[in-house]
């Protein structure tokens, strides 16, 4: 697991032949929200976590170097570094279960997904970010969040997931 902020970020897209492994309707994605929600707050409060234990594990090692290899408690180093492997182990299943679901966890940080549909014969992603009460918009796959759209009747009309199993 990485120190620094985006432990998902720009998580795969999980393609697959060069296409989306899985589209969503808009109504399909929204029934996900329910189940994703917990998973996400999970995930960020075990990257904090992580982040804490690895920080606790660092600062032991600076106390190491700056002591000249005198004798320190490692116990607490010891407790540290199973603090982190417990969180990492929790983080990444928290993670793998939001992906089981088809969707991309774009930003973990701020609780960013994206889901996979067409509009148009295009490939997109709806968007959505812990907070929102719902799916309200979309962007094309280079655009990123900086570049959502609003759902209107338009994109309502002519957006698609894939036709039911």
């Amino acid at each position: 697991m990485s120190r620094g902020r985006g432990v998902a970020r720009g998580a795969s897209s999980r393609r697959l032949s060069g296409s989306m492994a899985k589209r969503f309707s808009l109504a399909e994605a929204q029934s996900l929200i329910p189940r994703l929600e917990p998973l996400l707050r999970e995930a960020i409060t075990l990257k904090t976590e992580y982040g804490e234990a690895e920080a606790a594990i660092h600062r032991y090692q600076e106390r190491v170097m700056l002591m000249g290899g005198v004798l320190l408690d490692r116990a607490q180093t010891l407790e540290a570094r199973k603090r982190r492997e417990s969180a990492a182990a929790r983080l990444r299943a928290a993670i793998e279960q939001v992906q089981e679901t088809g969707c991309v966890l774009k930003d973990l940080d701020i609780g960013l997904i994206d889901f996979p549909t067409l509009f148009r014969g295009v490939e997109v992603y709806l968007c959505w970010k812990l907070g929102e009460t719902g799916i309200r918009y979309w962007h094309g796959t280079d655009e990123g969040f900086r570049g959502r759209k609003a759902i209107d009747q338009d994109f309502r009309d002519h957006h698609r997931g894939d036709p039911p199993q």
